[in-house]
């Protein structure tokens, strides 16, 4: 396979006696869409907040595209592409959709200390912002207050917000909480519209959603990968069923 994009080798962190990542090693591939699962309290978040520059290890090593960025603060792993969607969403909820987009866009440039009046007139700023809703799925919906629009596309709006960035890799922790059966299955197919022109770790616990979109899965028990492949052998792994598949509401 070729070089992977994204290289965690070793990757550990201690809250007091509590071992969040134990030695975690993997590797994600350009264009794929990588799922992180397992029960509550595996350390999804923790690793997920290591690889944005939230959290930093205690100890191992985090490469993007070959350059180590272990220590490297947030803002700068978002300026070489890689970007974080939240699991809680902060959205102005009395701007319209395309203005929301807009200050991502105006943010990413380095202009976010221009007044945000200038983001909703300024056309190099509103067109990234129209595609990128129009990539997601809300180009009908450019125009609508953030406080209209329903749970479900204010998930779509954020990985627009995240999307116009233009990220290499876009880390999505828990995208789908909250939602019901079709708004997931909307937020399915915005990904799989997305999957493929960037890299993408998931981390969610709708595991239909995982298996459907899924290149490569990797099951987390506590701070552990326990075991990595394609859906098909996630599926038939008995370890994988006996610490997490098979809880039935065990879904963390």
């Amino acid at each position: 396979m070729a070089e992977a994009l994204l290289e965690i080798e070793g990757l550990t962190k201690r809250f007091g006696g509590v071992v969040a990542a134990d030695g975690i090693s993997l590797g994600l591939y350009s264009g794929e869409l990588h799922a992180i699962i397992g029960p509550n309290g595996a350390g999804k978040s923790t690793l997920i907040g290591q690889l944005s520059g939230e959290i930093v290890p205690d100890s191992g090593r985090i490469r993007f595209d070959s350059r180590d960025i272990t220590a490297l603060p947030v803002y700068r792993r978002s300026q070489i592409g890689l970007a974080r969607s939240f699991q809680v969403t902060t959205l102005f909820s009395d701007f319209t959709a395309i203005d929301n987009v807009a200050l991502a866009v105006q943010a990413h440039a380095g202009h976010s200390f221009r007044f945000w009046r200038d983001a909703r007139r300024q056309v190099d700023l509103r067109e990234p912002a129209r595609m990128a809703l129009v990539r997601v799925g809300l180009g009908e919906r450019a125009t609508t207050l953030v406080a209209d629009l329903s749970h479900g596309e204010r998930r779509q709006l954020e990985i627009a917000m995240a999307l116009a960035a233009r990220p290499r890799m876009l880390l999505l922790d828990e995208p789908m909480a909250g939602m019901g059966l079709e708004e997931s299955a909307r937020l399915v197919e915005t990904l799989r519209r997305i999957k493929g022109d960037i890299t993408v770790m998931l981390i969610e616990h709708d595991i239909d959603a995982v298996f459907a979109l899924a290149d490569r899965i990797s099951v987390l028990v506590y701070g552990r990968i326990i075991a990595s492949g394609d859906p098909a052998a996630i599926r038939a792994d008995a370890a994988v069923r006996e610490a997490y598949l098979g809880e039935g509401s065990g879904h963390g």
